[in-house]
């Protein structure tokens, strides 16, 4: 299912998004350095923003640059990209969004299971990303929630 009231962005909103995606990841700066950035859309809901810090770290200035970008992005879409309270999973239906409460029943009901894709939004590297996104519940850190 989608996440409801928020579609998954269409091809037209993802074609006119890329190139402020790519603006965004070029004209990005920490303390005046550029920073090595690249912007996405994952699965068409899923806004990944990621910094090679080899080059050079984001500062707390380059972070709320990042932010009000979003933020902006949400205006001009009418969706909520910074939703925390939520998380992802994926299964035959499509994608479900579920709070904590949400989540363990839907675990009781048998719903959810450790097999059950999830987005973990914790990861920090791109090798985590393309490796481990989303991943198998049980594999995550919501293993808990299944044992027992």
């Amino acid at each position: 299912m989608d996440l409801p009231g928020q579609p998954p962005l269409t091809e037209e909103e993802l074609v006119r998004l890329l190139p402020r995606l790519a603006a965004f990841a070029e004209e990005w700066t920490s303390h005046g350095r550029e920073l090595a950035a690249s912007a996405q859309f994952l699965h068409r809901q899923f806004l990944v923003i990621g910094l090679d810090e080899a080059v050079a770290g984001a500062s707390g200035c380059s972070i709320d640059a990042s932010v009000r970008f979003v933020q902006a992005l949400e205006q001009e879409l009418g969706l909520s990209l910074l939703e925390k309270s939520r998380m992802a999973f994926l299964d035959e239906a499509g994608l479900r969004l579920l709070t904590r409460s949400e989540l363990r029943e839907a675990i009781a009901a048998g719903q959810l299971t450790p097999e059950t894709l999830y987005f973990n939004n914790t990861l920090s590297t791109k090798q985590e990303l393309d490796d481990h996104w989303p991943a198998p519940a049980g594999q995550t850190w919501l293993a808990s929630y299944f044992a027992g």
